[in-house]
């Protein structure tokens, strides 16, 4: 009865009860200082966001196809990831000089970014070597304290989906 459109994530946080992965993660982000007031700030976070949201879809997807079609459309993921929203984020990199994709500090969109970047690197590792600035926009965003700590072995950052989430997800979604 909690869940507004009988789907998850739901999240209770200060006596709320929030679905929608993108309603949750605005109110956090808002909450603890990585979304901007500054209306034009905040639509560049989102425009960023909404373009790793897509790469990440990519990455969503890929444990529930069939074993023959994963190579296949693991290469055109990397694809798409390098020559497309890499390319765009090693732009808007380079573009403002700083270590930020928006303004002067850490944002929902550097998270979000940093998050994309660790998916790709899970099933190519050397995929930045055409991206120097993402090098050291992922560098540089890793070695904030708390982030750094979250990325340590044992940390809570999910695992990569293996056959038993994949098995456990189909059953729960009824995909037979």
């Amino acid at each position: 009865g909690s869940l507004l459109f009988q789907q998850v994530p739901m999240v209770e946080m200060d006596s709320m009860k929030m679905v929608q992965t993108r309603g949750i993660l605005s109110y956090i982000a808002a909450k603890h200082n990585l979304y901007r007031k500054d209306l034009k700030e905040r639509a560049l976070i989102d425009m960023y966001v909404g373009g790793t949201d897509d790469l990440m879809v990519f990455f969503m997807k890929l444990p529930f196809l069939p074993a023959e079609d994963k190579e296949k459309e693991l290469a055109h993921i990397i694809q798409k990831a390098t020559g497309r929203y890499f390319l765009a984020d090693e732009k808007v990199s380079t573009g403002h000089g700083q270590h930020f994709l928006v303004g002067n500090c850490l944002s929902w969109a550097d998270v979000h970014l940093l998050e994309a970047i660790l998916m790709v690197e899970e099933k190519k590792l050397d995929v930045l070597s055409a991206f120097p600035r993402l090098q050291a926009f992922k560098a540089n965003i890793s070695s904030i304290p708390t982030i750094k700590k979250f990325l340590e072995p044992g940390s809570q950052r999910k695992p990569v989906p293996g056959d038993k989430y994949v098995e456990t997800v189909r059953r729960v979604l009824r995909m037979y």
